[in-house]
């Protein structure tokens, strides 16, 4: 799978059902390792303000579907 593939993802907060955006971006470590992943809130897209952006790990991924990330943020 492909960033640009997960990227097409809506990100979703499995515990509460909220909507948290999309992937943007990803921090990717010397060794080539993905650390987390950036999320911009929705409501921000037309902005691009980083008060928008969340921190995801791929811990915290629960579940790729088809059309959704499942997640369990920790808030």
């Amino acid at each position: 799978m492909n960033l640009s593939d997960l990227q097409r993802k809506d990100v979703i907060n499995i515990e509460s059902g909220k909507r948290l955006g999309k992937i943007i971006d990803a921090a990717i470590n010397e060794k080539g390792i993905i650390e987390f992943f950036v999320v911009m809130d929705h409501k921000f897209w037309k902005f691009w303000k980083s008060a928008g952006e969340i921190t995801i790990t791929i811990d915290q991924i629960k579940k790729i579907g088809t059309d959704v990330i499942l997640v369990d943020q920790i808030v």
